[in-house]
């Protein structure tokens, strides 16, 4: 047993996925509430965060950013392409591959909620000091482009963050 662990914790007290699971499900949780007071689905605010300041990404890495299985992303597209929040493009160079983008409104749809979500980070990083909340995302963005090598087509867009909960 490690001196950091304590002898009366469980396994999942000390266990990394569980924690990052458990604190992941807390926080999206009270944002989510927040999420469907305002009109939006969970999938809908994570697929337009994922999307609200980066490139056209594959609609296969999008899915995998927003949590959100494949089909499902899908049938959520067409929903948002339909009411002109996002856009397909053809891949430039995989003609098997089609790209989506957040549109102009797409854009103005998420941008209070993106506002809200930074506030809501900020009360939960707020007691940890800014340079332990870098420290924090540093060590998860490091975590995550470690792992996400093993997904095959994950690095199609480039993109190494995280998608909003």
């Amino acid at each position: 047993m490690s001196s950091r662990q304590r002898p009366s914790t469980t396994f999942v007290d000390d266990y990394l996925a569980a924690l990052l699971a458990q604190a992941s499900h807390l926080i999206s949780s009270e944002f989510h509430k927040v999420v469907l007071a305002k009109g939006f689905t969970v999938s809908e605010w994570r697929a337009l965060a994922t999307l609200a300041d980066g490139p056209a990404i594959t609609v296969t890495r999008l899915a995998r950013i927003a949590l959100i299985k494949q089909p499902t992303a899908t049938r959520l597209l067409d929903r948002m392409e339909a009411r002109g929040q996002v856009e397909r493009i053809p891949h430039e160079s995989d003609r098997r591959a089609t790209l989506v983008r957040i549109t102009a409104k797409g854009r103005r749809t998420v941008d209070s909620l993106i506002k809200l979500a930074k506030e809501h980070e900020m009360r939960i990083l707020e007691p940890f000091g800014l340079q332990r909340a870098d420290d924090l995302k540093q060590t998860l963005r490091s975590i995550i482009a470690m792992h996400e090598g093993a997904d095959p087509g994950s690095k199609a867009s480039g993109r190494t963050d995280g998608a909003a909960s």
